[in-house]
């Protein structure tokens, strides 16, 4: 009779000692010291400048509009992000700490996922709000209104709870009894569940509606907001002023682009690239929860005016 598997789930739902191994990029272990380097420059690029962001939004009397409220969440939200990654991977790289517990793979998994939906819904936000300002000019500030923000606000935290948390409880329901080794540097829903040696096809097919309620629907609405907006924006006679009126818009087109590009990769090579080398795998997760928040802040520090005087006056300020 073949040996039988030792199951970390006892009767009662009680998992004990479920532990899980990280892995950074499979093949490069002996350069650990020079990946580690590069993230550690990439996290605190990212840490600063969204804290300079938040920090002269909230300072600067000016940037107290709606447009930069929504800035506002889309710092946050990638500054939340790189510190909830940054402890496993540096911890890899650095110390060499593969193993994480259980309690905190499934704390950490909830909060990368709960995060990336609001950064999709913040950049949809984002997109409406474009839409409003070019396309119904007159109405801007009575439509978006600081109470309308807030709204938004609490309604796109909602909406990644309600999301998120039914991954948490279906997730309960799973025996683990392999080896539980991760192929990325964090816990990332579909990288755990292969790991368990339960059926995990309900795990599965809601990973993909969550997928299609947040992501699927997000993208689509961008896409048409833009439509809408390319659609005034030729209206305009002037070229100036089309130039004008949709240079506002670089910005958030950049942040959709690093966002989505990489995710959509991400997801495909989860879903069909069973067959692709390991590292494919670990690069696509890392560019996903990485670019985002680094180069965010230099394309909003770069093409917007507002922001970049208010940066530079705080630098000025600091240098006299």
């Amino acid at each position: 009779m073949p040996p039988q598997p030792i199951m970390l789930l006892l009767p009662n739902n009680t998992i004990i000692s479920l532990t899980f191994k990280l892995t950074v990029i499979p093949g490069l272990e002996a350069a650990h010291i020079w990946v580690s380097i590069l993230f550690y420059f990439l996290y605190a690029i990212a840490i600063s400048g969204n804290s300079m962001i938040l920090f002269v939004i909230l300072t600067n009397q000016s940037l107290h509009e709606p447009m930069y409220y929504l800035l506002f969440m889309l710092s946050a939200t990638d500054m939340c992000l790189s510190l909830s990654t940054m402890p496993t991977t540096l911890g890899v790289l650095c110390f060499n700490i593969q193993e994480i517990g259980w309690n905190a793979c499934i704390s950490q998994m909830f909060f990368i996922h709960f995060l990336t939906v609001m950064e999709s819904s913040v950049l949809l936000a984002m997109a409406f709000d474009r839409y409003i300002a070019i396309c119904n000019p007159l109405r801007y500030t009575t439509i978006l209104t600081p109470t309308k923000i807030i709204h938004i606000g609490m309604i796109i935290m909602a909406r990644g709870t309600i999301l998120m948390t039914p991954l948490l409880v279906l997730l309960k329901r799973l025996s683990f009894c392999r080896d539980n080794i991760l192929s990325h540097s964090y816990c990332y829903h579909p990288d755990v569940i292969k790991c368990s040696c339960s059926d995990i096809r309900v795990n599965s097919l809601y990973g993909l509606i969550a997928l299609l309620f947040s992501f699927g629907l997000d993208a689509p609405l961008i896409g048409i907001s833009y439509v809408l907006i390319l659609h005034s924006v030729f209206n305009i006679a002037s070229p100036e002023e089309r130039y004008k009126a949709f240079s506002t818009c670089i910005s958030h087109i950049g942040a959709v682009a690093i966002f989505y590009i990489p995710l959509i990769g991400l997801s495909a090579v989860h879903r069909w690239g069973k067959k692709a080398p390991p590292f494919v795998h670990t690069l696509m997760s890392n560019a996903f929860l990485i670019l985002p928040p680094v180069l965010n802040p230099i394309i909003y520090s770069v093409k917007t005016k507002q922001i970049r005087r208010a940066i530079l006056k705080v630098f000025l300020k600091k240098r006299y």
